[in-house]
């Protein structure tokens, strides 16, 4: 069945473009609307009532549901934020930013808000209680996250529990038999975020599995929490000869404490982080890439497709990329 997304394709701008040329609602240019109606006669295109309604009541505004609370990290999530900006603009579309930690009732108050077509969602845990509403309200909803279950939403995440399994693997090929995890803050492992605790399970399940001593501890984004964490580590786990670390924001800080307790870091010390590629070139670390861009853009294409009316799959998983940047040092 042609969609208003091939019709857009074939015409070379966006959905929500078609859609003006089929509503009226804003002006579009004579040229376009030939090459919009072009492609629509060309398709054999033939919208439905109930889209047509759609289309004609948006705002074509996205609301991004970003709760500040304790544990989030202002420089790590404006890359998710940038992207799903970046990618709404794509599709003519604005992004109202909700940063207020209002849970369940926020939510059920933003979807009842006329300024917004649709939302996307961030910090979702796995047993979120803003998940109820998403299903009883039925309407356009993405997660950027992953919760426990899936059935009656869209969400889209890396493969978190992957990416924690393939630091172990890569680094047990390397020879380490005893690997520690330092992993996010304290809050958001009592939170029960998803990407923190499917990157945990994913790690102990692979040193189990590989036959490798193990222990992780969370870590909270001061010089002195790091500090006492590495020590920690380093004293449970005498033989330590690599580190996984899922928390960007302290990364500097676990290379400071290692070269300060004696360790050479990889020499000693292999570190692998779970992270944006351009820090890991910097740290010269051996890192799977955190893929902001391409999940926010994920994201708003599948809120977009809710909004034509198409079917969206519960759940899409980017596989996790690993990227070596250092020998194979023991």
């Amino acid at each position: 069945m042609v969609t208003i997304v091939d019709v857009a394709r074939h015409a070379g701008v966006a959905p929500s473009t078609v859609s003006y040329v089929l509503t009226g609602n804003r002006p579009v240019s004579a040229g376009t609307r030939v090459r919009v109606r072009e492609s629509i006669q060309l398709l054999g295109y033939h919208p439905h009532a109930g889209a047509r309604a759609l289309a004609s009541s948006r705002s074509n505004v996205i609301g991004l549901v970003l709760p500040l609370r304790e544990g989030v990290q202002l420089p790590v999530v404006m890359r998710f934020v940038t992207s799903v900006v970046t990618a709404a603009r794509r599709h003519d579309m604005d992004v109202l930013l909700v940063t207020a930690d209002q849970g369940a009732a926020g939510l059920r108050r933003l979807a009842h808000c006329a300024r917004v077509d649709g939302c996307v969602m961030m910090d979702v845990g796995l047993d979120d209680e803003r998940l109820p509403v998403l299903r009883e309200l039925g309407r356009p909803a993405v997660l950027l996250g992953h919760p426990a279950a899936v059935k009656g939403l869209t969400c889209v995440d890396l493969d978190f529990e992957a990416a924690g399994a393939r630091c172990v693997d890569h680094l047990a090929e390397l020879g380490h038999r005893s690997i520690g995890f330092l992993g996010a803050s304290s809050a958001v492992y009592a939170r029960n975020t998803g990407f923190a605790q499917r990157t945990l399970a994913g790690f102990s399940s692979a040193a189990m599995r590989r036959g490798v001593a193990s222990t992780a501890m969370p870590a909270e984004p001061r010089y002195d929490s790091v500090q006492a964490v590495v020590g920690t580590l380093l004293r449970e786990l005498p033989r330590m000869t690599a580190l996984v670390v899922h928390n960007e924001a302290v990364l500097g800080w676990v290379l400071e404490c290692l070269r300060a307790e004696g360790r050479r870091v990889p020499d000693d010390v292999a570190v692998v982080a779970i992270c944006p590629d351009e820090l890991a070139e910097r740290l010269r670390l051996t890192s799977v890439q955190l893929p902001a861009e391409a999940l926010g853009r994920r994201a708003v294409e599948l809120l977009v497709a809710q909004l034509n009316g198409q079917q969206t799959p519960p759940l899409t998983l980017l596989e996790p990329n690993l990227s070596v940047r250092t020998g194979p040092h023991r």
